[in-house]
């Protein structure tokens, strides 16, 4: 009896992997319109990776459909709004290399720097990124001067360049820590827009979950645990004497 049990399970799972493995095989050789729908049907649901995989099939077996400019735009603006940034770039590349006209390539392009903008929480931690955004809103700018979006790409343009002002200034107070003051006076002296008035610029708050184990961005929390002696970490740490200096 225990036998036959069995041989009746492995027979039901062997019957359901066959069937799953059949159903998968079968998803081929369907028409542009059938892709595109589940592509809509998978971003409503949530499943942006199953969205991916049918705009992969829609692509692989009507390259020359006119639905495949929409439906990458808006596998585009789904990533987007699922905080993939990377993959935001990917599908606006895609976009403007193969489909996008004069006026779209203008939209594209202000996607691809509000993606880069908004992949900034902490500016802090990515400087590469932040030259990237600035250099492409800067570039924005002088290709579209008549753009709808040009006032949205000046506003986060300015704030790129806050954004910069502070990473350099959170540099320079490193500097200040390991007694590197030519360094940390490099840093202070960098102003990229001298239209900012950057005496009346405020440092912004750190939230007190981050303040936690970053600091507050002019000390480090394990500040206290470190003894106030000269830096080891250069050997051409600069020494002031100040007999002299009065």
């Amino acid at each position: 009896m225990k036998k036959q049990i069995y041989i009746l399970l492995m027979a039901l799972t062997f019957s359901l992997l066959f069937s799953a493995c059949t159903k998968e095989v079968d998803e081929y050789n369907k028409p542009a319109v059938y892709w595109y729908g589940k592509i809509v049907e998978s971003i409503s649901a949530g499943s942006i990776d199953k969205a991916d995989d049918y705009y992969s099939s829609l692509q692989g077996e009507h390259i020359g459909s006119p639905l495949l400019p929409e439906a990458t735009m808006i596998l585009a603006i789904a990533h987007m709004h699922n905080e993939e940034y990377l993959l935001t770039e990917h599908f606006l590349n895609e976009y403007v290399r193969r489909y996008a006209n004069a006026n779209e390539r203008e939209f594209a392009e202000f996607l691809k720097i509000k993606a880069k903008y908004k992949a900034l929480p902490n500016p802090r931690r990515d400087q590469v990124l932040i030259q990237e955004a600035i250099k492409d809103a800067k570039t924005f700018k002088q290709n579209y001067p008549h753009s709808m979006y040009y006032s949205l790409v000046d506003t986060m343009l300015t704030n790129l360049y806050l954004a910069d002002a502070s990473l350099n200034e959170a540099i320079a107070d490193l500097y200040v820590r390991l007694d590197k003051p030519k360094a940390a006076a490099y840093y202070r002296a960098i102003r990229p827009e001298p239209w900012i008035k950057w005496n009346e610029i405020e440092r912004a708050n750190t939230p007190w979950y981050r303040e936690i184990f970053e600091g507050d961005g002019t000390s480090s929390w394990y500040a206290f645990m470190v003894p106030d002696t000269d830096s080891v970490v250069s050997r051409n740490t600069v020494k002031f004497d100040e007999n002299k200096t009065k």
